[in-house]
């Protein structure tokens, strides 16, 4: 099926945006704050055991009140998820899901000029829970923006589908899970260079992102607000 015949949330360029963000987003919180990450829990968890092994108790808080804060975030989102269902569609959810997200990055920003990076990262972890909990699925299956393993399998398992069994579909899930795993990458080299040149305050470029797939999401949505 062509992209256009999805809806603008499941096609390609607004996946890409949101990947994109994830990147940078995590990229940003762990060379800016600590080494904690904002959305990537898994790599929290490893952490966390790892600290807590070395009896290291106050680093390893720092993941938990990531971990936590990411919790509390995929609640509040629920909640909203429920509270706009009877919409005609579901821009109007997505939208506001956006700018809390980006709301919450802004206090966060804010937050880093007063308070020490574990209040910082809570912000930012609520912010990355919105991302996740709302938009899960590409062209119809199942995605991720935030952790990338379960598209690195997807790749593998497509090129081999496309190469020994020329299956068509596997084609073109190879063509979208790689710019997929490019956004990410690109998403988290772009924050690591901006960390180096403005500190904390490049935490822009997550929101940046966030606010053109906000406006890609109006654009597909033209007409049906």
């Amino acid at each position: 099926m062509a992209d256009n015949q999805y809806p603008i949330h499941e096609r390609l360029p607004f996946a890409s945006l949101l990947t994109m963000a994830a990147g940078s987003l995590d990229a940003y919180s762990y060379l800016a704050h600590g080494q904690v990450f904002a959305g990537l829990q898994t790599g929290n968890l490893i952490l966390f055991g790892i600290h807590l092994g070395r009896l290291d108790f106050l680093n390893a808080f720092h993941y938990v009140l990531s971990i936590l804060a990411f919790f509390i975030g995929t609640i509040i989102v629920r909640i909203l998820q429920y509270r706009f269902a009877d919409m005609p569609t579901p821009v109007h959810r997505q939208r506001w899901i956006l700018i809390y997200a980006i709301l919450f990055l802004l206090i966060g920003w804010g937050a880093s000029y007063v308070a020490p990076s574990i209040v910082v990262i809570m912000f930012l972890s609520m912010a990355a829970a919105a991302e996740l909990q709302e938009f899960r699925k590409l062209k119809g299956s199942s995605f991720t923006p935030l952790m990338m393993t379960g598209n690195l399998r997807k790749l593998a398992e497509a090129s081999f589908d496309s190469i020994f069994y020329k299956k068509v579909l596997a084609y073109q899930r190879v063509k979208d899970t790689t710019i997929i795993l490019i956004s990410f990458t690109l998403g988290a080299l772009v924050s690591g260079l901006a960390v180096l040149w403005l500190q904390i305050n490049a935490i822009v470029l997550p929101i940046l992102i966030l606010l053109s797939a906000i406006l890609l999401l109006n654009h597909g949505y033209k007409g049906k607000f």
